[in-house]
């Protein structure tokens, strides 16, 4: 195993905060993990390797309790020194740093009355400069090769304005979009503007069709990439804004000077995410295995000229969730979820992948790889290790040691944590795997509750990184299991296409199996167990208790998916849910039984868990109405629960007020029911 090399301390100033705090925990004892120290990590994300490769531009975010809100701010991580300069100051939700390509300018993303517009900020000195006055808000951006200092950027279309009675009229079609939807989706298009915000913007695109847009959380929508010429772009084209229709897209180039679109493949779905080679050559993009939404995102290649793409990631037999062209054009950086880690690969155009080797590191990869490459093959990435918070890191060349750049979350590495460890099984077939965290002072020789915290997506995994929820959950005492279950995207395409037509059972008995081997060891009491989760964690969650409702003391149902026909018909997947039952439940008769049948909400009759349930009113990706359904089932039953809604838009609470409030309701119902003394029953209803 990899050790990462240390930060000098004559010129990290953090570190000698670090050695306080080390001091003070060895003579008072280390204080166990809280939600007030979950509070207090601070969030690093989207590092940028200067064009010289000399420094790397960061996103560093702190809670902001008393305005609830994340403050952000760019940092300047000196490769060689370590020294850091903030660059913004007074800019709200500042995100997406990227340097012009001599490295003179530094453009990023921030908020002017609540819509996110481009700063252009001179790294010779002084201030930042508002570049773009779009009337919606800028989506992404991606600078201009060939020293024409031009910025193309991506922002939904304004909306015409209506006068006269009329105006009143706030009608619209309703296609397949999720049902808080208040009007109709707008077309995302690009447009082009001088760095020198001499000129105003010229729009490059337009029509009916829409560049895809992400609606968090999810993969950033798919990035603009200009050919090293600097005439053409491509992009993602999908055939509507929405969102029920985002498979309906596909890679085009776009001529910058006549506005000319062509089709890269001919492929009329489920294409994303194309890179220029580095010579311009070739195009890289997104495409599952076969074209089967069951199977792993693959990369492909093809000539940029047009023409078939083929796969490069066969062999890697991973869900590749980013790629990233070498500098010399001959290979790829490639990143997926494998086993309970992030996995990085040098993949060259034909041929075997080879790992890279990163220790005890996990990268940073909740949608895709947090990484940039520096014009020498160096890698920064964010990362976490297992007692951690996620820091900056480099590596010099893809065969050396990461390097640590950053200390900012010192503080919580000082804590009592819990010790983590990957442990794997067999069922049915499948090779499993999951994490365990343990009580800080753990002995085996003691019994101690267990609570699952089953990860969602379900293309997901849960990784031996750092994890607050579960290192809550360990500092109370208990033993915390997140399991891989058959769906998840960690262990090839057998195993994550396994879950289609089978959402619930194979994979609860996945789970049920890494219980069981848990069990073995002998340190679990098994009339203390609990299981949480969120999105198709609170899937799983209510599908267990339906499933095996005497196993469970209590539960928490994170935005639980219960009803596989509400996300059908509500969500903002939308008629997309229906590709793993095989097409529309409105359709087939055999077909509608399956969707109910693999509904938690068929079993709920069962579950006698005190199950506390939360839940966004806005969450698009799995609509409240479920957790209302699954409330009403529990009480009508004489079940003790607890309904709890964050009025906010998203599908799980982003701010920091809230999210500590998560934290805090989940922790503290299963410690109602994980105590010693707590009866079978349950606390009085």
């Amino acid at each position: 195993m990899l050790s990462q090399t240390l930060i000098p301390e004559t010129t990290m100033r953090l570190a000698k905060f670090t050695s306080v705090l080390l001091a003070l925990a060895g003579a008072l004892g280390a204080a166990r993990f809280s939600p007030e120290h979950a509070g207090r990590i601070v969030r690093l994300a989207d590092p940028q390797i200067s064009p010289d490769g000399k420094s790397i531009a960061v996103v560093v975010s702190r809670a902001n309790f008393e305005e609830d809100r994340y403050d952000a701010d760019l940092a300047l991580i000196d490769i060689t020194t370590y020294a850091q300069r903030v660059l913004t100051h007074d800019r709200r939700d500042v995100s997406q740093p990227r340097w012009s390509p001599d490295g003179a300018l530094l453009a990023y993303l921030a908020k002017v009355d609540g819509k996110a517009q481009i700063f252009v900020l001179p790294m010779s000195g002084g201030d930042s400069w508002q570049l773009t006055k779009s009337p919606t808000p800028v989506q992404q951006f991606a600078w201009r090769p060939g020293g024409r200092n031009e910025i193309a950027y991506v922002a939904l279309d304004d909306r015409a304005k209506v006068t006269g009675e009329e105006r009143h009229n706030k009608s619209f079609e309703v296609q397949d979009m999720h049902f808080l939807l208040q009007e109709a989706p707008s077309s995302s298009h690009v447009w082009l503007i001088a760095a020198d915000a001499k000129s105003a913007a010229r729009r490059l695109t337009s029509g009916e069709w829409s560049l895809p847009a992400s609606l968090p959380p999810g993969p950033p929508a798919s990035p603009l990439s200009w050919s090293p010429d600097g005439r053409q772009i491509a992009l993602v084209k999908n055939s509507t804004p929405y969102t029920g229709d985002s498979d309906k897209s596909s890679v085009h180039l776009l001529d910058v000077e006549t506005g000319d679109l062509r089709a890269l493949t001919g492929r009329a779905a489920l294409e994303t995410q194309p890179l220029f080679s580095p010579d311009g050559v070739h195009i890289a993009h997104w495409y599952p295995r076969e074209g089967e939404t069951k199977n792993v995102n693959e990369i492909y290649v093809g000539r940029a000229a047009g023409g078939e793409s083929t796969s490069v990631t066969r062999r890697l037999d991973r869900n590749a969730q980013r790629a990233i062209w070498m500098p010399d054009g001959k290979s790829l950086l490639v990143s997926a979820n494998d086993g309970t880690t992030t996995g990085l690969w040098l993949q060259p155009l034909d041929g075997n992948p080879r790992r890279i080797d990163l220790g005890n590191l996990v990268i940073t990869a909740a949608f895709w790889l947090d990484a940039s490459l520096g014009p020498k093959g160096e890698i920064a990435f964010t990362a976490t290790e297992p007692q951690r918070p996620a820091e900056l890191y480099n590596m010099s060349s893809q065969d050396a040691t990461p390097q640590r750049l950053t200390d900012f979350n010192a503080e919580t590495a000082a804590l009592e944590l819990g010790r983590s460890e990957t442990i794997e099984w067999e069922n049915e077939g499948f090779h499993a795997d999951g994490v365990v965290t343990y009580p800080p002072d753990f002995v085996p020789a003691k019994k101690y509750p267990l609570v699952l915290y089953v990860h969602g997506g379900p293309r997901s995994a849960s990784k031996q990184a750092f994890s607050r929820l579960a290192q809550l959950m360990a500092a109370q005492g208990w033993i915390v299991f997140e399991p891989n279950y058959r769906g998840s995207d960690n262990l090839g395409n057998d195993f994550q296409a396994a879950i289609w037509h089978d959402a619930g059972a194979g994979p609860g008995r996945d789970v049920m199996a890494g219980v069981k081997q848990l069990e073995k060891r002998g340190f679990i009491d098994s009339d203390r167990m609990a299981v949480s989760g969120w999105s198709y964690g609170g899937y799983m969650t209510t599908w267990l208790l339906g499933n095996y409702p005497e196993r469970w003391k209590a539960a928490v149902a994170g935005a639980a998916v219960t009803n596989w026909l509400d996300q059908y018909n509500l969500a903002d997947g939308n008629v997309r849910a229906g590709e793993r039952f095989g097409g529309s439940p409105w359709t087939d008769v055999k077909r509608i039984q399956s969707y109910r049948e693999q509904s938690p909400m068929n079993y709920a009759a069962r579950i006698k868990a005190p199950t506390l349930i939360l839940s966004d009113t806005g969450d698009y990706r799995v609509p409240i109405t479920q957790s209302f359904q699954l409330y009403h089932a529990l009480r009508d039953n004489g079940v003790v629960t607890q309904f709890i809604a964050y009025p906010v838009s998203g599908h799980s609470p982003i701010d920091p007020v809230y999210s500590r409030d998560v934290d805090r309701r989940w922790v503290a119902w299963l410690a109602k029911y994980l105590s010693p003394q707590q009866t079978a029953g349950g606390a009085a209803r």
